[in-house]
């Protein structure tokens, strides 16, 4: 039987890829802003809805050169549930991250922790809209602005998420896309900063090429962090299909909402409407009224070929890298540590057959029938 993953990447027939192939191989341009590299920045600026658009190499390269643009030290304030790069960018650039507890309805930073974490050495929130789920944004920047605090939304997982009508990449100083091949939208590897103005964008632009400003002028310590013309064509490629990935994407999560809906012990994410959801995730919450335990039915599922993962555990504030800072403790991280113990994400992506998702249907209906009939 074929194996299922949590994810499998959007690919575009290949066929259609072939002529962007020949174009690169006539030019022989592969990189330094190529025309690719050019066009794409612009279409994604134009898709997305968002003023100034800088393409990367990867999101991580991205969130590392987003701290150096604003010059940053001291503490940022920011979630231990995530995926670790968001913090480990954090440790790259010599800052100290501090770990707010979550909201237990968004899995996203929980505004009203904030406060109480800021300090004189806080320069900065870094927020995640978690599954592309938007944070309480409006509520972070009023904080923001009180204390004079940088807001950079480590928005990953948030492709063409819009909240009341517009991006939610637009909030904030700076927010960073992930382009990874298990992302909604994928240039293989690659991401993005957005940013407000066309200063910001020249900066950034100046540090993703090792701060060279023109041909003999380096004007800071920058990096090597350009997307290749390879992705970035790829990219355009993926950008004629994305709304119909998009669709197939919120076809699969209402299918597992119906599929689902009626067994005790678990709890789905309900979207609420003021906000256009990309449904990057299909996050499940196994509660102590399931048969089994949330790593029980991982790893029953496994054995059936059904590889769902646990995004995200263990928090990020448990790894030794970590776990000896004072906001990591677990008495501070109540909610963070529970929903970490109880999630489990399952397979979705556009190419996900409907017989493919009535079976993990059926193997999570069955497991729990059996297991319930066994005790």
């Amino acid at each position: 039987m074929k194996n299922i993953f949590v994810t499998s990447p959007l690919l575009p027939p290949l066929e259609e890829f072939i002529p962007y192939l020949e174009q690169i191989w006539g030019n022989k341009y592969l990189t330094n802003n190529g025309p690719f590299h050019q066009q794409l920045e612009q279409a994604l600026a134009d898709y997305l809805g968002v003023k100034y658009l800088s393409l990367f190499s990867n999101g991580t390269l991205a969130l590392l050169t987003a701290f150096q643009t604003l010059r940053l030290s001291g503490e940022v304030i920011t979630t231990p549930y995530s995926f670790v790069a968001t913090s480990h960018s954090l440790l790259w650039n010599g800052l100290t991250p501090v770990f707010a507890d979550i909201d237990p309805q968004t899995f996203n930073i929980n505004a009203d922790a904030i406060e109480a974490l800021i300090t004189p050495q806080t320069t900065a929130i870094m927020p995640v809209h978690c599954y592309g789920i938007p944070c309480d944004v409006d509520k972070i920047q009023r904080l923001a602005d009180t204390y004079g605090l940088k807001v950079i939304y480590d928005a990953a997982h948030a492709f063409g998420v819009k909240q009341n009508g517009s991006s939610i990449l637009n909030c904030g100083d700076l927010s960073i896309l992930s382009f990874h091949a298990t992302k909604v939208f994928n240039t293989i590897e690659g991401g993005a900063i957005i940013c407000p103005d066309a200063r910001t964008k020249k900066r950034i632009d100046y540090l993703k090429n090792f701060g060279f400003a023109d041909e003999t002028t380096v004007i800071a310590p920058g990096i090597n962090a350009k997307m290749n013309e390879v992705q970035a064509a790829f990219g355009l490629l993926q950008l004629q299909h994305i709304d119909g990935a998009l669709s197939a994407r919120a076809d699969i999560y209402q299918r597992y909402c119906e599929g689902l809906a009626d067994i005790p012990g678990l709890e789905f994410y309900t979207q609420k409407s003021d906000y256009e959801w990309n449904h990057a995730y299909y996050p499940v919450l196994i509660d102590e009224c399931f048969p089994v335990s949330r790593d029980a039915l991982y790893e029953a599922l496994k054995e059936e070929g059904i590889y769902s993962r646990r995004y995200f555990y263990p928090l990020i504030s448990s790894f030794a890298m970590y776990r000896h800072l004072p906001s990591s403790a677990a008495e501070h991280l109540p909610v963070a540590n529970d929903l970490a113990s109880k999630v489990l994400c399952l397979p979705i992506f556009p190419d996900l057959e409907e017989e493919e998702q009535l079976r993990i249907i059926a193997a999570v209906r069955r497991i729990a029938q059996v297991q319930s009939v066994a005790a």
